[in-house]
This record gives structure tokens, sequence and C-alpha cells, in this order.
């Protein structure tokens, strides 16, 4: 069922990793493949993050064999965001159209959940985060204009961005999932930006809407001991506790950030300031 199994790693140990090492341990570099639905299976919080490209078929979650559970969603949510052409989530037998950075949650309970595309000539591409969960809330549809957008930073700093709140509890309710999109202003090359640590949340990134000669500069590690992952587009980057996570592009890009942890307290962070970093 899994196409990758990513076990983490300690922070005493990435300054010993080669660049080949730190892309292997926290890179998604194959989440979309056409006709196939890769997951990869982190036990970094174990958070499933995977991807799925119908073009000539749908591609279903349905079993639960891998986790040892009745199916997927016996104990388990997910936030499905479509980054591609329109498409079809079929959920329990329900018919859902979801847009172009549209994000649908799943629900703990939730039987199936079937992925098509509306146009295979222009397919969509659904990105999907997935966590343990402790309790069952109905699935949602979020649109992108029933987001809740934030705007921050500065155009003068290269770092102007609109955050949008998907599963949020200011937005669509979730148990342990936060879910969201990020998009940098014309200009702007920079995303979370001064960086931050959550001690009690890990998040997965991935980049979309970049083209293909462009790489987004993704900054990892411990604030002592910063790394580099060069990303290109629909690629993924998983970002554990102990690290900062911030990105510069070579041209325009958009990102999902899904986390999860100890809460759903999204101001539940620890600046880093530039200055501090090595």
């Amino acid at each position: 069922m899994f196409t990758e199994t990513k076990y983490g790693a300690s922070p005493r140990d990435i300054p010993g990793y080669t660049n080949e090492r730190l892309r292997e341990e926290f890179l998604l570099e194959n989440l979309f493949a056409e006709d196939r639905l890769q997951m990869v299976y982190t036990h970094v919080d174990r958070m499933i993050v995977a991807g799925a490209l119908p073009v000539s078929q749908p591609l279903v979650i349905e079993s639960g064999e891998a986790l040892g559970t009745e199916s997927f969603f016996s104990a388990r949510e997910a936030g499905i965001a479509n980054l591609g052409g329109p498409g079809l989530l079929v959920v329990d037998g329900e018919t859902v159209e979801i847009a172009h950075r549209d994000i649908y949650y799943v629900g703990r309970g939730t039987g199936s959940v079937s992925m098509a595309s509306v146009d295979p000539a222009n397919p969509a591409a659904f990105y999907i985060n997935s966590v343990p969960a402790g309790e069952d809330l109905p699935g949602a549809l979020i649109r992108r204009e029933e987001s809740k957008p934030v705007e921050i930073g500065e155009a003068a700093r290269a770092n102007l961005r609109t955050l949008r709140m998907y599963i949020h509890p200011e937005v669509s309710p979730s148990c342990l999932l936060l879910m969201g999109i990020t998009e940098t202003a014309p200009g702007s090359v920079w995303n979370t930006e001064p960086p931050h640590l959550h001690e009690r949340r890990m998040e997965a990134y991935v980049y979309f809407n970049m083209a293909p000669e462009d790489r987004v500069m993704h900054f990892m590690g411990e604030p002592s001991q910063v790394r580099t992952l060069v990303v290109a587009d629909r690629q993924g980057v998983l970002s554990p506790a102990w690290s900062i996570h911030m990105g510069a592009g070579t041209g325009p890009y958009c990102f999902v950030w899904g986390m999860t942890g100890e809460n759903k307290a999204y101001a539940d962070f620890t600046p880093v300031p530039v200055k501090d970093l090595l």
C-alpha cells in the first residue's frame, strides 16, 4: 500500500548527513504519478502524505490492511487538497466537485474515498495529509473562497504572502489535523520568514504552481545547524518538531501546509530571529 516509509531522525544526526541522505530522509520527491496513488508513511507523528493523479481511471483510498484497521479511515482523518484541474471525489457514495485549491476534510469512520479528474487533459492532482484521530467529525468541502486569508510579511522584505486557513478551528473543525495553503505575493520569494519552531507539532509541506525550471530552497534543521533542500514543483518536505522551516523560491510558487501534534493552536510556536541562524 505504501510506496515509501520515512522514519525521521534525531537532530543530533543531521550534522553528519550528506546532501543525499538529507533528501532521502525528509524530501518527498515522487508524490504524483499518472493513474497511481503514491503514499508515504512517516513515523514523524505517523502522518501519511500522499499524492493521486487520476487520468484514465479513479483512484481509491479504502483498505486499512497496512494500518491494521478495517478501513483506511477507521482511526484516521485526512485533508485532500486539489492542486490541479477540476476533480471529483466520491466519499461513501456521495459525489463532490473539488476545484483547484479547494480542500476536502475526511472524517474518521469514512469507508472509502474515490478520486477522479473531470478532464483527463487537465487532470486533478490530489494531495493528501492523513493523521490519527480520536473523534468522529463529518466530512466537509472548504472552497478557496471559504478559507480564511491572513496577509503576512512585507513587500520590502520580499516575504509578503497570503496564508489561507482551511482545516482550522476558525474555519472547519478537525480532531488534530490543521491544513491550509500559502501563496507568495508577486515579487516576494520568502515563505515562513522569519522561521519558527513548534515543539508540540510536526509539519509537512508540498510546493506547487511552480515553473519546471524553478526551485524552492527549503531551509530546515536546528537553528544552529541549518541545512538546505532543493525542492521542485509538487515535491514535499517533512518538518519534525525540532526543525525550522522556511524557503525562498527562484520564481512564483504556492505551498500546502499540514500539521498535527498535541494541539490545534496555530500560534503555538517559537519565533527564531534570522540573525540567530547558523
